[in-house]
C-alpha cells in the first residue's frame, strides 16, 4: 500500500510563493474581466469596422504589443491564403507591419498559433525583408467550422522582451471568442450588400418597364400588340413602337446579348439611339446603320443587339424593313406562312461599319406578321426540349382567328 503526500500546509508557504500565487491569480481575474468587456463590446455590434477595431485594442492591450493586426481571409480569390488587412492598431509613432501573406500562409498550412522571438532566424516566416524593427512575432488562427477564416497578429513586445507561452494563450482564446461574431458581422454585412443590390434591381426593374410602351399607339386599319417577360428581372429583351410625323409607325423588336442589368443597361441605350434616329431618318437600314456605329463605340467587344425594324404606312400598306441579326419574323396570308424576309444583317455594335439592306413588303387585309425573340422558340421543357419555330407556327395557325393580344396569349400559354 502507498502513501500518500500530505496537503501542503499553506502556513508552510514562503512569501515568493505567496506573492507568486497571487500574481497568477491577479492575472486570471484581469484575463477574465479582459475577455468579459470585449465580449460585451463585440457581442451587441454587427458593425464589423467597430468589431475589428474592439479586438485590435483589447488584444494589443492583453499582451502588451505595440501592434496587432486582424486578416480576413479572400473567400473570393482562389489562393485561399490570400487576405484583406481589414484591421490594423499600432501605437503612434510606429511602423506599420504588413506580414500577413507571409504568416497566412504558414497558419493556413500549419492550423496553429506560430510565436517566434526571434523573427529574422526563423525559418518558418520565410520574410527575406523582415523589417529590422521587428523584434517578436505572435499569431493565433481564426477558426469558423474548422476552417482558417483568417489571422490575429501581434507585434513587439514592449520593453524589449518577448511574447510568451501565456500571451499565446490568452491570444488563442481572444480569437476563438472572436471568430463566431466576425463571421455573424460578415454575414450581416453581406446580407446588408444583398438587400441595397435587390433594391437596385426593383428600380432597375421599374425604369425598365417604364421604357417599354404600356399599350401600343392606335394605327388605322391595323391591330398592335406586345409582350415582353424578362428571364430575370431585368433583361434585354426590347421593343417598341414609334409613331412618325409622316403617319408611319415605326416597329422595332431587339434582343440585346447577355441577361439581367449589363443586358438592360444596353438595352436603354439602344432605345435611346434608336429613337433618335427614326424620327429623322426614313430609312429602316440608315437608321440600323447609325446605330451600330454608336454602339460599336461605347460598348465592349463582347456585347451586341440584334434587331428587326420595321416601318409602315397604313395608307399604302407598304412596310420597309431592315434586320439586323434578328429572328426572320413570320408573314401569315390565308392561313399559311407567305414570307420571312432575308433582309439580314450581323447584329449591331458587332462591327463598326456595315452596309444594311432593306426588304419592301406590301401588306393584305387580314396579313398576320408574327415578330418574335430567341427566348420564345429557345423555351425548354422538362425533357429539355425546346419550343421552336415549327411549334410556334403550329400555335399561331391554331389561333390566327384571335385579335393580336389574344394571339400573343395564346402563344404564352402554350409556352
Amino acid at each position: 500500500m502507498k502513501r500518500s503526500q500530505p496537503e501542503p500546509d499553506e502556513s508552510a508557504l514562503s512569501y515568493d510563493d505567496l506573492l507568486g500565487r497571487n500574481r497568477k491569480l491577479q492575472r486570471a481575474v484581469e484575463e477574465l474581466s479582459l475577455l468579459n468587456d470585449l465580449a460585451g463590446e463585440i457581442g451587441a455590434s454587427f458593425n464589423a469596422d467597430y468589431i475589428l477595431k474592439r479586438i485590435i485594442d483589447r488584444s494589443r492591450r492583453a499582451t502588451d504589443a505595440g501592434q496587432a493586426v486582424i486578416s480576413l481571409v479572400d473567400r473570393s480569390a482562389p489562393d485561399p491564403a490570400r487576405t484583406i488587412c481589414r484591421a490594423m492598431g499600432s501605437e503612434p509613432g510606429r511602423e506599420r507591419y504588413h506580414l500577413d501573406m507571409h504568416l497566412q500562409g504558414w497558419v493556413h498550412h500549419h492550423r496553429r498559433p506560430l510565436l517566434s522571438n526571434n523573427p529574422h532566424e526563423d525559418e518558418r516566416l520565410g520574410v527575406p525583408d523582415l523589417p529590422r524593427t521587428v523584434h517578436s512575432v505572435l499569431c493565433v488562427p481564426l477558426m469558423h467550422r474548422m476552417e482558417v477564416m483568417g489571422i490575429l497578429s501581434v507585434y513587439n513586445k514592449r520593453g524589449g522582451g518577448g511574447f510568451t507561452e501565456e500571451d499565446q494563450r490568452l491570444l488563442g482564446i481572444i480569437a476563438m471568442q472572436s471568430a463566431q461574431v466576425i463571421e455573424n458581422a460578415r454575414l450581416y454585412e453581406d446580407h446588408r450588400q444583398l438587400e441595397r443590390m435587390n433594391e437596385e434591381v426593383r428600380m432597375a426593374t421599374e425604369i425598365q418597364q417604364r421604357l417599354l410602351p404600356d399599350t401600343p399607339p392606335e394605327m388605322p386599319g391595323y391591330d398592335l400588340a406586345a409582350k415582353s417577360i424578362p428571364a430575370r428581372n431585368v433583361g434585354g429583351d426590347y421593343f417598341d413602337f414609334i409613331p412618325l410625323d409622316d403617319g408611319r409607325m415605326a416597329v422595332a423588336l431587339g434582343d440585346v446579348s447577355g441577361k439581367g442589368l449589363p443586358a438592360s443597361l444596353l438595352m436603354a441605350n439602344l432605345q435611346a439611339a434608336l429613337r433618335g434616329q427614326v424620327l429623322s431618318e426614313p430609312s429602316p437600314a440608315a437608321c440600323a446603320r447609325r446605330v451600330n456605329r454608336m454602339l460599336h463605340c461605347c460598348t465592349a467587344s463582347h456585347l451586341f443587339a440584334t434587331l428587326f425594324l420595321g416601318m409602315i404606312d397604313p395608307r399604302s400598306h407598304k412596310a420597309v424593313t431592315c434586320n439586323a441579326g434578328h429572328e426572320r419574323p413570320l408573314l401569315f396570308r390565308g392561313g399559311e406562312v407567305v414570307a420571312r424576309p432575308r433582309d439580314g444583317g450581323v447584329p449591331l455594335g458587332m462591327l463598326e461599319d456595315f452596309d444594311y439592306r432593306e426588304n419592301e413588303t406590301m401588306l393584305e387585309p387580314d396579313d398576320l406578321i408574327v415578330l418574335f425573340s430567341d427566348g420564345v422558340t429557345e423555351t425548354m421543357n422538362a425533357a429539355d426540349e425546346e419550343y421552336g419555330e415549327a411549334r410556334l407556327t403550329e400555335c399561331l395557325l391554331r389561333n390566327r382567328e384571335w385579335d393580336a393580344q389574344g394571339i400573343i396569349d395564346a402563344v404564352l400559354e402554350d409556352l
